[in-house]
């Protein structure tokens, strides 16, 4: 029996759960000192649908859509947490604690006892039924109208969000089944966040996330957006709030409720067992590397980036996704930020723009082809690819706040190779990093620190460019699945064990200082570099609109070729 399992006979244990944008992920966790004992991942069934609904329907989507199936993952909690169970070969019923967390504003809309509307019969074949993912821009319009309504009647809450919303908040999302599918619309008794039908399905119990309500349902200071403003961009939106998302917001480290007897018999686990307030999946890093006091910042650098950061202050900080008080620990105010292409868009690439002979060297050498251009650029120094790139595939979400923004890379010649153009990605996506740093401390938020979890943390030159490119050095977790280890600690709190985060954060948290650290010479090749991209930034995202007409052309030729009964690609 190894260290982390010795003498756990009388040490509470609690587990928990992060649901990703492709899979669930579950650890069991000591409560005393935060080893991970046990851990099992589960991949959704259906994945992504941003081409098609399900291959059983066939119906090709609109651009921008990003949708699940509510169904997945229910069968990926089942089956990650009894196969972190499993593996952890300990004894379930010392398990007294669950906590969950999943990626933010993903939206579903259920009748009045939790069953999503795309189960039934009547809404199988409506897009609008299923989950939207975070990453679902389909509400654009939407979210461009409650933006420019809430500016005329200078509503006190737009400032919260840096002055602007993101079509991936819940609101333009249900503005949008309101006016695209209205029976679904009218037939939803619940619009909520999956983080909250999740706890709900496992303790019977309906109620919201604190920190998620704050950032992401625009829940201001206690109240919602009002009646007058609401029916201003709609009138049969008015009570939205009212009648479909009505319920008591709870504080985090708060449990939601016990472990109902069908999810104790499906999962394994005792009955009645504690079950946290859900949270946002960035969030709950911050609580896995004790980033909790104010200036200690948190990047989740995955698929997408979050930025999460305590501070002391309330600020108006542009381009944030949301202030909230207590957001990310109690005592805080808690800001958010992020950027919504970092793996997505080196996966792109390799997808779709990398040479078979590439794909050939790296099958002959068993490494990934990721690892493959990772090390061919590796040797290359600052600046000899020759290009710049802006990491908007998937548009900008800080500080620009625009998801309707492209990708941009210049500088190619002849002579351009496929690894000069995944490093040219992999330090814009630092680039981004550090416009969201600056434009905090710019406004009054410091950063005193920064901690770094989340997959690509494995990838050390991309790190070492972190650190080069932000001139300060990286603290990065040693925890693989910090997402799920920080609901864990949430659990630990919920289940009693401890009274606060900062308690729990000081018994379970776990991080690596000073891992990568900034090289003054190299920093200073990078200033160069990043002037550039601050150019381009600032041209692209502020004064031209080329990217912005792109994109409705792109929009009107994909409807016009599903009209002549053409299949449009992705």
């Amino acid at each position: 029996m190894g260290k982390n399992h010795a003498n756990i006979e009388d040490i509470p244990l609690v587990i928990g759960i992060d649901f990703g944008t492709l899979s669930a992920r579950a650890v069991i966790v000591r409560s005393d000192n935060g080893a991970v004992l046990g851990e099992a991942v589960s991949e959704y069934r259906h994945g992504v649908m941003d081409g098609q609904l399900t291959a059983a329907d066939g119906q090709e989507l609109p651009p921008d859509y990003a949708l699940q199936v509510p169904s997945d993952y229910l069968a990926s909690l089942v089956e990650s947490v009894t196969g972190a169970v499993k593996d952890s070969g300990v004894d379930a019923q010392q398990i007294v604690g669950m906590g969950l967390d999943c990626t933010s504003s993903t939206v579903v809309v259920t009748d009045g006892e939790g069953k999503p509307l795309c189960e039934d019969p009547a809404f199988t074949h409506e897009p609008h039924a299923y989950i939207k993912l975070w990453k679902h821009h389909g509400g654009n319009e939407q979210a461009a109208r409650i933006v420019q309504l809430a500016k005329e009647r200078n509503e006190p809450w737009l400032k919260r969000f840096g002055g602007t919303l993101s079509s991936e908040m819940l609101l333009p999302k249900a503005l949008e089944t309101l006016e695209k599918a209205p029976e679904v619309y009218y037939a939803a008794e619940e619009i909520l966040d999956v983080l909250d039908w999740l706890t709900w399905q496992l303790t019977g119990r309906l109620a919201y996330s604190a920190s998620d309500s704050g950032y992401k349902r625009i829940y201001y200071d206690g109240v919602y957006p009002s009646h007058e403003f609401l029916g201003q961009l709609n009138p049969d939106f008015a009570d939205v709030y009212s009648s479909k998302m009505s319920h008591e917001v709870l504080d985090l480290g708060q449990s939601v409720g016990g472990l109902t007897k069908d999810f104790s018999q499906k999962l394994g686990l005792p009955e009645g067992i504690a079950v946290a307030v859900g949270n946002i999946d960035a969030h709950v890093h911050a609580a896995s590397v004790g980033a909790v006091e104010p200036g200690q910042l948190t990047g989740i650098i995955g698929t997408s980036t979050c930025w999460v950061l305590p501070a002391q202050t309330l600020e108006l900080v542009p381009g944030v996704f949301g202030v909230v008080d207590g957001g990310i620990s109690d005592g805080t105010w808690g800001y958010e930020a992020g950027q919504s292409a970092v793996g997505d868009m080196f996966a792109w690439f390799v997808d779709n723009c990398v040479p078979e002979k590439y794909r050939q060297e790296a099958r002959s050498r068993g490494i990934s082809v990721h690892d493959l251009l990772t090390e061919k650029a590796s040797v290359q120094e600052v600046g000899e690819h020759g290009l710049i790139a802006l990491d908007w595939w998937n548009g900008n979400r800080s500080i620009l706040v625009d998801a309707d923004l492209t990708g941009l890379m210049i500088g190619q010649t002849l002579a351009t190779k496929p690894e000069d153009q995944y490093r040219a990605l992999l330090e814009a996506t630092a680039f981004g990093a550090r416009v969201i740093i600056e434009n905090f401390e710019n406004h009054g938020v410091p950063v005193k620190e920064i901690r770094i979890a989340g997959g690509l943390l494995k990838n050390p030159l991309l790190m070492q460019m972190y650190a080069d490119i932000t001139r300060r050095p990286l603290a990065i977790a040693t925890v693989e699945n910090a997402g799920a280890h920080g609901s864990a600690v949430f659990a630990a709190i919920a289940a009693g064990i401890y009274p606060d985060l900062r308690s729990a954060c000081e018994h379970m948290s776990e991080i690596h200082h000073d891992a990568y650290l900034p090289r003054e010479e190299v920093s200073h090749q990078y200033d160069q570099l990043f002037a550039l991209y601050q150019e381009l930034y600032d041209y692209f995202g502020r004064g031209s609109e080329a990217m912005h007409q792109l994109k409705r052309l792109r929009r009107e030729a994909r409807i016009r070729s599903v009209g002549h009964g053409n299949i449009p690609s992705k």
